[in-house]
């Protein structure tokens, strides 16, 4: 699913780019044109080649980033209540072999979690709760990294816009330096055109781009602490106090496995 959002928004940027190099690669509106009286003349061909080629894109970007998000990170994928029904019942049973053998094989965060934890049974339940703060950790902080574009989306794209801004006032002065006292006022609306686009899109992208990541990275860090939780409390059968022993001493440790089939 993630592959086809991803392939789908790369054709459909080709096909952008494709279609409108022509008019990217005018410097200015033919003088028959006028006054701009459509929206997207105004805010995406005013804009140059830098709002075509990069700007675009990376609103592009932002949007499949966000489609993928939205199916990735969330509570079905993370903690996906179908598992832990399903843990729950095997551990009360005391099938834990069967339990590892279906963590092994889901990836959710949850049975990624039970799995570390019932891994480290023969040591102890201390060492099963390290093992699952570890693998919470290790999670969190994978999809921290992933939805990290996004940030750098908001960092960037108001840097590309000020670079916009620069290249039209540069040619803006260079326009009136050149013409002098005969002022093109074509070239002049152009160049001011160019720096504002920009840098219009460059927030327009950021401004959005900036609160999705907040939002996913809450998101993250909400349902990670809520998966930590459930998976202590499904381990907790082992607790001492439950009536299960600890696991032997770390000078005669036996195999998870071995533990788990007793």
């Amino acid at each position: 699913m993630n592959r086809l959002i991803t392939l789908v928004c790369v054709l459909f940027v080709v096909f952008m780019m494709i279609s409108v190099a022509p008019a990217a690669a005018q410097t200015r509106p033919a003088p028959e044109q006028g006054t701009i009286t459509h929206v997207f003349d105004h805010f995406v061909v005013r804009g140059g080649a830098i709002t075509w080629f990069v700007l675009l894109p990376l609103s592009v970007a932002t949007v499949a980033l966000t489609l993928q998000y939205c199916v990735s990170i969330r509570r079905a994928t993370i903690l996906p209540a179908s598992t832990l029904e399903q843990y729950s019942e095997l551990i009360g049973q005391k099938r834990y072999a069967d339990v590892l053998e279906h963590a092994a094989s889901d990836r959710s965060v949850l049975a990624y979690v039970i799995n570390n934890g019932l891994a480290e049974a023969g040591n102890g339940f201390a060492a099963m709760e390290r093992a699952i703060e570890e693998a919470i950790e290790e999670r969190t902080a994978r999809l921290m990294r992933k939805i990290e574009y996004l940030n750098i989306i908001a960092a960037v794209s108001p840097m590309i816009g000020l670079f916009g801004t620069v290249v039209g006032m540069i040619g803006l002065f260079s326009s009136i330096g050149n013409l002098g006292n005969n002022v093109d006022a074509d070239k002049i609306a152009w160049n001011i055109s160019v720096a504002l686009v920009t840098t219009f899109w460059g927030l327009l992208i950021a401004i959005p781009a900036l609160s999705i990541f907040a939002l996913f990275r809450n998101r993250i860090e909400e349902l990670t602490a809520e998966c930590a939780l459930v998976a202590e409390r499904v381990l907790s059968v082992f607790k001492p106090n439950e009536g299960v022993p600890e696991g032997p001493s770390p000078a005669g440790r036996a195999p998870a496995r071995d533990v788990l089939r007793a």
